[in-house]
């Protein structure tokens, strides 16, 4: 079957955008770079540790401003599993984790970054030993991670998006969705077309992600919907607020979607033999092919989740709950989403990027253990 969506010319890794007081940009313009000590431009290094995954990138700055990704982490270690039942990250959830993140402070110590940022999202958030464990992370292998607020976040994934929100000159807003593994952030953007700034007018962290889900509503038979209807629910006030439907009403909205599951989203409708990110990055998936491939999936079995190129073992018992969270937000605002493969590990690069390229190397979150 031939895919339902649209896709769209690449243009990621240009010159970092600017995000101040919740102004977003497309372009901060050409920055005078110098060169590290052995005369390469400078490496940089972002670490991510959500309630489901951990991730890191390392890239190196360009002359234009922008940056090559060299080196790449991810792993799932379910961080916030049973966090909602106990309120606190157990031991088994950290042993995991440090395990991923000893892998990521070995692989540091070889690039030599000049400057390095770990934030840690909504599991340490909520958390009551949160702070603990990140202290024992910083002993254990040198990382030193900062708990980010949501607005924070959803800061960072408007920026990691922002050459998507240039290629829609004949809108005014845009909503940005990000579903992770303990919340799903949901940004409202004014696009500015007049000054080139594009302004963050409101933002909401919805408490659910799709490890809670699987956790509260299981897999049994209509969960499925009653997934759904509970996400709904937490995002009644916020349409109440900013009136979205009115502007999607007059043609006026893009939707930017970043996570695992838009991106699996798009694979299947895409029919890739496996994941390809650039084939995904920038697609558009236009309603009836998101339905298209969430049917899909629900009518495949856990073996064949399992077995899919594109899920894998990993992934696949947080497929339906990512795809009910998607539908949720489809059934209040149904309009094509561009599929972003990017993250807060973008949007962090870009920061350390730009103020190196202003004022010199930037403090790291990073030293080599026993120093």
């Amino acid at each position: 079957m031939e895919p339902i969506g649209i896709r769209l010319s690449d243009r990621r890794f240009q010159a970092p955008p600017f995000l101040d007081q919740g102004i977003v940009g497309a372009s901060a313009g050409q920055s005078f770079l110098p060169r590290a000590e052995n005369g390469n431009y400078p490496c940089f290094a972002a670490l991510d540790l959500g309630t489901n995954n951990c991730r890191m990138m390392i890239a190196n700055v360009l002359q234009s401003g922008g940056y090559r990704v060299t080196e790449t982490f991810s792993r799932v270690v379910r961080l916030g599993e049973g966090l909602h039942r106990t309120g606190c990250l157990s031991d088994v959830s950290i042993d995991r984790a440090l395990t991923a993140l000893r892998m990521c402070a070995e692989r540091l110590e070889r690039k030599q970054p000049i400057s390095v940022r770990a934030v840690a999202t909504e599991a340490c958030r909520r958390a009551a030993n949160g702070l603990d464990f990140l202290h024992l992370v910083r002993d254990e292998t040198g990382l030193d991670f900062e708990i980010i607020s949501a607005r924070e976040e959803v800061e960072l994934a408007v920026e990691s998006c922002s050459s998507f929100l240039g290629r829609f000159p004949d809108k005014s807003r845009a909503l940005l969705i990000d579903i992770g593994g303990g919340s799903t952030e949901v940004a409202w953007v004014r696009l500015g077309w007049g000054n080139g700034r594009h302004q963050l007018i409101g933002y909401q962290s919805v408490p659910v992600g799709v490890v809670l889900l699987s956790e509260m509503f299981g897999n049994g038979p209509g969960s499925y919907e009653a997934m759904v209807s509970h996400v709904m629910e937490h995002l009644r006030e916020f349409e109440a607020v900013h009136c979205i439907g009115r502007e999607i009403a007059a043609d006026q909205v893009c939707m930017v979607g970043t996570s695992g599951t838009v991106t699996t989203l798009a694979a299947l409708d895409l029919a890739l033999p496996r994941y390809i990110r650039s084939e995904v990055d920038g697609y558009v998936l236009v309603a009836e092919a998101a339905e298209h491939a969430t049917t899909l999936l629900r009518n495949m079995t856990q073996d064949e989740l399992l077995d899919h190129p594109c899920i894998g073992e990993e992934r696949a018992q947080y497929v339906l709950p990512g795809c009910a969270i998607f539908e949720a937000i489809q059934r209040f605002w149904k309009i094509p989403v561009t599929v972003a493969d990017r993250g807060l590990r973008d949007g962090m690069l870009m920061r350390m990027i730009r103020g190196f390229s202003r004022s010199g190397p930037v403090a790291g979150g990073f030293r080599q253990r026993g120093g």
